[in-house]
């Protein structure tokens, strides 16, 4: 086993191919059966999108099990070409993506919409990889658009779960407790303070959103807001069959041109959005790198947009899907790295654990007991996520801001992209900005000077 062989400092054993690094378990890393057994459970999370597909794509339960498989499937192409990741949806873009899909009627021309946005913004994605363009392309859009594009997807996120006829209708109890909950473990600083002790309290953390998903599969039911788990045995049903015949280009076709047109605004607004992940998977593993002395970790950029770009374009063509191909779990992601902090003997390579949790997750989507425990609640599941989507982006947005000028600008930005979509926002913020800011459109304000202007203001 080539894995037991990787010296101190060197990097986990690979095999060259081109832009990437194949690494296969067994034979280039240590299988952690930890992070298999926490996958397992967690592939509730993503079942999560199956109300989605559901609601808005006209799909049956069986079809959008079908996109679930397939986009767990391609997950793994990330620890297993040389990117050291848990990969994810591009949650903050999600409300983005059902603004964006939801202006076209449902059936064949939504679901074109949809397949044209997939594949524009795997290939747009690709192209940035193979050029190296990816940050001089974000370094171009001024920071108050930037900070309006994430503040409007984190309004968006929250503006779904309460709007009329949102999920907050269906299960108001389940989802008040459980998210004060998940507050409370996720954000809180009296938790930090007790998970920060060890023992059960650093399990529970570990655990990520599960425990709360599993508070749900009791509350709902008690509160008579879903019923009871009929609990199956076996594997699951996913329908491919349909899903290729009337959801994808094999049964549709290809759509018309004006399609990917009309998605370019969303696509570029989900980029923003998008190429904040990948700054943050380089920062936590940067972070990891700087502990953990005995492995060396490459995270190069562009060849995770190469995978991502490529597992977008994939399933644009093979099972259109409304969460989308993103390049991090940021939750599960800093679960996996805490544990590999631990050192070599709980955890030997990271892509041990980011690949194991990974195979567990697509293990879970095959057995139907999993998926019929979390059937009932997919749609408290989603909210969750949703909401504390919603949280981070709108943090992340307010801290873009290099002034209290782009603050106002990019609110402005937000509260038109939450309600009138990316197009209207880009409109919006483009002409504020030259507005606002004249010449300096692309610089901006300068944070020192705005400030020190406001703070001699007040003095006076």
């Amino acid at each position: 086993m080539l894995w037991k062989k990787r010296k101190d400092g060197e990097e986990t054993p690979y095999t060259p191919l081109g832009p990437f690094k194949l690494r296969l378990p067994f034979l280039h890393y240590r299988f952690e059966l930890p992070d298999y057994f926490q996958g397992l459970l967690m592939c509730a999370v993503d079942l999560a999108a199956i109300p989605l597909m559901v609601q808005y794509l006209g799909m049956p339960f069986e079809v959008a099990l079908a996109v679930v498989i397939l986009n767990g499937l391609l997950y793994l192409t990330h620890h297993l070409l040389g990117d050291p990741v848990v990969p994810g949806w591009i949650t903050p873009a999600i409300p983005l993506m059902i603004l964006f899909v939801t202006q076209f009627p449902e059936g064949d021309e939504r679901i074109y919409a949809l397949i044209a946005f997939q594949l524009t913004l795997g290939i747009f994605s690709i192209f940035l990889g193979v050029t190296g363009l990816a940050s001089k392309v974000v370094k171009l859009v001024p920071n108050a658009l930037k900070a309006g594009v994430i503040l409007g997807a984190g309004f968006a996120a929250v503006i779904s779960i309460f709007e009329v006829g949102g999920r907050f209708e269906l299960f108001p109890i389940t989802i008040s407790i459980t998210c004060v909950v998940a507050f409370y473990l996720i954000f809180s600083k009296h938790f930090a303070k007790l998970k920060a002790r060890g023992g059960v309290w650093r399990v529970l953390a570990n655990l990520g959103i599960f425990p709360i998903i599993l508070l749900a599969i009791f509350i709902a039911p008690l509160a008579g807001e879903a019923s009871w788990p009929q609990i199956q045995w076996g594997f699951s049903n996913p329908d491919f069959a349909t899903l290729f015949t009337e959801f994808t280009v094999f049964g549709l076709g290809f759509p018309p041109l004006m399609m990917f047109i009309s998605s370019i605004p969303t696509v570029l607004a989900t980029y923003i959005v998008l190429f904040g992940d990948v700054l943050q998977s380089k920062a936590l593993v940067s972070e990891a790198d700087e502990i953990r002395k005995d492995e060396k970790i490459d995270y190069d950029p562009n060849r995770a947009h190469l995978i991502f770009g490529g597992r977008n374009a994939t399933m644009g063509i093979f099972g259109p899907d409304i969460v989308m191909c993103g390049p991090l779990w940021a939750a599960m992601q800093v679960v996996v790295i805490e544990r590999y902090k631990d050192g070599k003997k709980a955890m030997h390579s990271i892509f041990g654990g980011s690949g194991s949790f990974r195979w567990g997750t697509n293990t879970g989507l095959l057995l139907l007991p999993v998926v019929s425990l979390v059937e009932p609640i997919l749609g408290v599941a989603l909210a969750l996520t949703l909401l504390i989507q919603g949280y981070v982006s709108v943090r992340v947005g307010i801290m873009q801001a290099r002034s209290q000028r782009d603050l106002g600008v990019a609110g402005i930005i937000g509260a038109v992209l939450a309600t009138k979509g990316a197009t209207w926002a880009f409109a919006v913020g483009i002409i504020l900005c030259l507005v606002v800011y004249g010449k300096d459109f692309f610089k901006g304000d300068d944070e020192k000077e705005e400030f020190e202007y406001e703070r001699t203001k007040k003095a006076q």
